[in-house]
């Protein structure tokens, strides 16, 4: 079942979600999901919130499809660098250049509450895990030591942790204006994803974006979410003319697959 994705065709509507801080499910990590995506020919979409660096991930993935979610820090510079550096490694081949796009996630510019980590203290972000992206980057590093009389990361794991993820995960939100910003940064398909709403579909339409994922971010981030099946089919009728509608959240098995790709997405992600 072939699908043509940014210019792009997969042998599958199939993407791998940019689930994060996959350290604690495999030790294998993102570099083992990266690869085997590449072996099957799936798009791997990796999270900023990673435990491995975007270095370790682009040699394990090698030419296969490899697009970014980023979690849209509140330094312009951060944002810079962190996308400076996934979209020009040195690739293996000059193929996989048409292969990347950019996800920007629009629901989690602060963490949402959630009740069952807090009741089992589980803040992995707060001992460094998940905290890859930031720890190895150039531009965080250097404000890090700056700030910090020439410490790194690896010096003080809880400092530095705080401090990406207070700019990462800042509770400040970013405008449709933003948008301009990345547009000028990133030479390749943008994606927003998080849409829920047909108004805020035409928005990312009018704005230039490519595509838009619909998404609640698996029911775990908004508090009270409608189900992203729900509205998709309104979202679909009214801008996947104009764009490419993908689909995400509380996909388990083939038929969610089947269910979402019926009511007009054009691929779907997976992973919890």
């Amino acid at each position: 079942m072939e699908v043509e994705l940014f210019g792009q065709t997969f042998e599958s509507p199939l993407l791998v979600a940019p689930v994060g801080v996959q350290t604690i499910f495999h030790r294998d990590k993102e570099t083992g999901v990266a690869e085997i995506a590449r072996e099957i020919g799936v798009p791997y979409i990796l999270s900023t919130a990673s435990s491995s660096s975007i270095e370790e991930v682009a040699e394990a993935n090698g030419d296969g499809a490899r697009w970014y979610q980023l979690y849209w820090p509140q330094d312009n510079d951060l944002t810079k660098s962190v996308s400076f550096r996934f979209l020009h490694i040195k690739q293996k081949s000059r193929a996989t250049f048409e292969k990347r796009v950019l996800v920007v996630t629009l629901d989690t510019w602060a963490l949402a509450w959630r009740p069952a980590d807090l009741d089992n203290a589980y803040i992995p972000f707060a001992s460094g895990i998940g905290d890859q992206t930031g720890f190895s980057d150039p531009a965080f590093r250097a404000k890090f030591a700056k700030k910090h009389d020439n410490k790194t990361p690896e010096d003080d794991v809880f400092l530095a942790s705080r401090e990406w993820e207070a700019d990462v995960f800042s509770g400040a939100a970013h405008t449709w204006e933003d948008l301009e910003l990345i547009k000028a940064e990133w030479d390749g398909p943008i994606v927003l994803k998080g849409i829920q709403h047909v108004e805020d579909a035409k928005k990312a339409v009018g704005a230039g974006m490519h595509g838009i994922v619909v998404s609640n971010h698996g029911g775990r981030q908004l508090d009270g979410a409608i189900g992203s099946l729900e509205v998709l089919p309104e979202i679909v009728e009214a801008v996947g003319d104009k764009l490419t509608v993908l689909f995400d959240s509380g996909v388990r098995t083939g038929v969610d697959v089947i269910k979402a790709l019926c009511l007009g997405a054009k691929g779907v992600l997976i992973g919890r």
